[in-house]
């Protein structure tokens, strides 16, 4: 009768390239060493956005709260007329959107710092705040004003 050894295998050969969970299709590079040449330094934009926050936090805090107030409902405005850019399908910066929203609400929470400081409640910050949305009065943003400077400036170049 014939006789039936079991069969074995080489041992399979370390790699050096670690292996991952992925069980698809498997790529080796030739050199394990890093594929970006050594003058190539990755940096974090990150730590250069956050800066720029500070700073502007800090520009923030600077003002007054009155001055913040004011500036909250031109940005506001400004908010409008990117919607109204938007509808109408004019160019606008669509990341203009993403920043004013940002910077509308770093202005609140600063508001709301001092509110904090001062010792006013969230119930009656709320209630000042549906307060002060009631008093504003309803005027242009600053960029439809400068806007139309510009075009009665170009009308009365035409006339003379």
């Amino acid at each position: 009768m014939l006789s039936l050894s079991p069969l074995t295998f080489p041992p399979k050969p370390l790699s050096i390239i670690p292996k991952s969970s992925f069980s698809g299709i498997q790529i080796r590079h030739k050199c394990p060493i890093s594929v970006f040449p050594a003058s190539i330094k990755m940096t974090r934009p990150s730590a250069v956005m956050m800066a720029k926050r500070e700073e502007e936090l800090k520009e923030i805090r600077a003002k007054t709260t009155e001055e913040i107030n004011e500036e909250v409902v031109d940005l506001k405005g400004e908010l409008l007329m990117l919607r109204l850019q938007r509808s109408a399908r004019n160019e606008f910066k669509s990341s203009d959107f993403r920043c004013m929203r940002k910077r509308i609400a770093r202005m609140l929470t600063v508001k709301r710092e001092r509110e904090i400081e001062e010792g006013v409640g969230k119930r009656l910050s709320r209630k000042l705040d549906r307060q002060w949305k009631r008093s504003i009065v309803v005027r242009p943003p600053p960029s439809l004003k400068k806007l139309q400077e510009e075009e009665a400036a170009e009308e009365a170049e035409k006339s003379a």
